[in-house]
């Protein structure tokens, strides 16, 4: 694999892996605020992100050793609601930045699973920051989400709520590889 992509897979596992565990953080203060359904949807995405990580981290299986990862991360616990944003805002960035740019990079270097990795993440995230944004719009006004059957395609990260899709409108995933989040 070259260098520069490689680099950028262990930036995107970096990322996506503080992504996971702040997801968690966060569903705990909403628990703790009163949104247990914001919480089941911290949860959720924190999955996916999960998910997006062993991808990274599984085309990575030849390159071995010790590396420095740099990756952007927000740090603190506000209230739910800038949590929320702070999540979106993050889910932002990889979709319009930093992932077109890692794309543009495997590409250029011929790096086709990498690529198709990624572009597969941008399409999931898209779906991550949307459920955010509704969340958040919902403990503006004071009330929990609205959401029911909050599902997560274990092979992509796709999520959404509601009525089950038959297969994964991202991956094509069968139904059956879905988890859901109650």
């Amino acid at each position: 694999m070259n260098d520069m992509t490689a680099q950028n897979l262990r930036s995107a596992y970096g990322g996506e892996s503080q992504a996971h565990m702040r997801y968690k953080a966060w569903g705990d203060k909403a628990l703790k605020d009163g949104f247990p359904t914001v919480a089941t949807l911290f949860s959720a995405i924190s999955y996916a992100e999960e998910i997006h990580a062993k991808g990274h981290f599984r085309l990575l299986k030849d390159v071995k050793g010790d590396f420095l990862v740099a990756s952007g991360a927000g740090f603190g616990i506000g209230t739910t609601s800038e949590n929320l944003q702070g999540a979106a805002n993050g889910e932002l960035f990889e979709v319009n930045q930093m992932y077109p740019a890692y794309v543009a990079v495997a590409e250029a270097q011929g790096e086709k699973s990498a690529a198709n990795l990624m572009k597969g993440i941008i399409e999931a995230e898209k779906t991550h920051a949307d459920l955010y944004l509704k969340a958040k719009e919902n403990t503006d006004a004071g009330k929990d989400a609205d959401f029911t059957n909050i599902h997560v395609c274990e092979v992509c990260g796709y999520a959404s709520y509601g009525e089950m899709v038959d297969k994964c409108p991202i991956c094509s995933a069968s139904k059956e590889k879905f988890r859901v989040f109650k």
